[in-house]
């Protein structure tokens, strides 16, 4: 593992995003402290494109009257017998 300061990181980014295609893990220090460590995806803890569960697909309510007749249905029946 190859420990470096964020200065040295933002100077040399590029290099460093090599050793870790290459199966390396960086760990960068701020103020002599680990804040971020750069690992290859595979090695990732979490996966990296996870849908947040408001963004899932959900399946619509799907609700059958014995008479067959749909929302829309009722809705024109009791707009034509209201109004």
């Amino acid at each position: 593992m190859h420990t470096l300061p964020l200065s040295e990181f933002r100077a040399n980014a590029s290099a460093m995003l090599d050793l870790v295609e290459r199966g390396e893990r960086v760990r960068i220090l701020r103020h002599g402290r680990p804040v971020a460590d750069l690992v290859p995806v595979g090695e990732a803890a979490e996966p990296v494109a996870r849908v947040p569960r408001w963004k899932q697909p959900i399946e619509p309510l799907q609700l059958v009257r014995p008479d067959g007749r749909t929302g829309a249905q009722l809705i024109i029946d009791e707009r034509e017998r209201g109004a």
